[in-house]
């Protein structure tokens, strides 16, 4: 099946009516360029120079859809035109031309049709005066510059700022993409970061809520009871106020917000009493001077989900917080007793090992969990190195 020519468009289709009407009208008159008895001219009626002016009005039709074939033709059919009286728009047309071939045509079209005319105009200007040695043999040059070198050039000039505008919206296309890829890796860190701490914020009281609760269920003592029911009041009533907290984080833009603490590591000692409080056995053993409010911050939750994994998994035993501040970092060391981490896992365990694991990471610091095996038995330790130096005031 033969491929049908594309359509030309309409804008090309208007071109090549008001080109032959011009000449037709200018015909009508009895312009031309030269007159009859001129030397090139060939043939002197009026009716030889319809033909050029038909054909490069056709050519006017591909003048988009196909430059060169355009030019080429366009060429031909203005060489004849130099043999008959000539028409002013059969030139104006293939200035056209050659204009189009130029912005519409392909790269190596476009750079090579401003050379190739303006050595064609060189020569049209040196060698008719080598030849005649009259001043107006410079007129052939400057008319061939006209028609040839001047609409490439100017073509050659439209296109690259088309091009350069063309670039221009690309990359502002891949900006805005680019920005839209940061904001959506904003949004995915910024839910992680809530997830850790709605995490680490609730897991803990949560945990010691399910323990008391099944104590209180399995002992029918009513001491018992009542000490476990205290212990979950205050752990809920904790919780509560931390979610409140949090909530109170994601209504951004509120006026009436009240500004919330962030803890610290000052308030180590509050946590311990309250994993005390729930049944474990504590030592803590803290010496950190000052530190950045981000380290803090990530030090107080590694150690708060710590005590709240030995509180779940943890045997019967002591477990020992230390915390010590070299020069240029913070080491966190947290060890309780082995307790029943082999044990087959519920969904969703494990999150709070991945969020320690993440805070660590986000300061450059390192981080790693496991069991030690010691002569006295075996542990599981918590290890974090935050560094405290070279952190920027706003980093969380």
């Amino acid at each position: 099946m033969a491929l049908r020519p594309p359509r030309p468009p309409r804008f090309d289709l208007w071109v090549a009516l008001a080109g032959l009407g011009g000449g037709l009208l200018l015909w009508g008159f009895g312009l031309g360029v030269r007159p009859g008895d001129d030397p090139v001219v060939l043939f002197g009626g009026r009716w030889p120079l319809l033909v050029p002016l038909a054909v490069i009005a056709g050519c006017e039709l591909l003048r988009r859809t196909a430059p060169r074939t355009a030019l080429a033709v366009g060429t031909l059919a203005l060489i004849a035109d130099t043999m008959t009286r000539g028409s002013i728009a059969t030139i104006v047309m293939y200035t056209d031309l050659m204009y189009a071939a130029v912005l519409y045509g392909t790269p190596a079209t476009a750079r090579r049709l401003p050379w190739v005319t303006g050595m064609l105009t060189v020569a049209a200007t040196l060698v008719p005066y080598a030849v005649w040695r009259v001043p107006e043999a410079l007129l052939t040059g400057l008319v061939v510059g006209a028609v040839t070198f001047a609409p490439a050039s100017t073509g050659l000039i439209v296109r690259s700022h088309r091009d350069a505008a063309d670039s221009a919206r690309l990359r502002a296309g891949q900006t805005a993409l680019l920005a839209e890829m940061d904001r959506t890796q904003a949004v995915v860190a910024e839910r992680a970061r809530m997830a850790r701490e709605l995490h680490d914020m609730v897991a803990n009281h949560l945990s010691a809520i399910a323990i008391h609760s099944t104590a209180a269920l399995s002992l029918d003592d009513p001491g018992t009871s009542r000490e476990a029911l205290g212990v979950i009041r205050e752990n809920s009533v904790q919780g509560l106020s931390e979610m409140r907290r949090l909530i109170g984080i994601l209504r951004d833009g509120e006026d009436d917000r009240e500004p919330a603490a962030t803890p610290t590591l000052d308030s180590l000692g509050t946590l311990v009493e309250g994993a005390r409080a729930n049944g474990l056995d504590i030592t803590l053993d803290a010496v950190h001077g000052e530190v950045p409010a981000p380290v803090e911050l990530a030090a107080y939750r590694i150690v708060q989900e710590s005590l709240t994994n030995a509180l779940k998994h943890a045997a019967p035993g002591t477990v020992t917080v230390r915390l010590r501040r070299p020069a240029d970092r913070l080491d966190i060391r947290v060890s309780s007793p082995y307790g029943g981490r082999d044990a087959p896992r519920a969904p969703g365990s494990g999150a709070g090992l991945i969020g320690m694991r993440e805070r660590a990471a986000l300061l450059d610091g390192t981080f790693e969990a496991g069991p030690e095996h010691r002569p006295e038995g075996t542990s599981w330790v918590v290890r974090a190195t935050l560094p405290v130096t070279d952190i920027a005031p706003g980093d969380s």
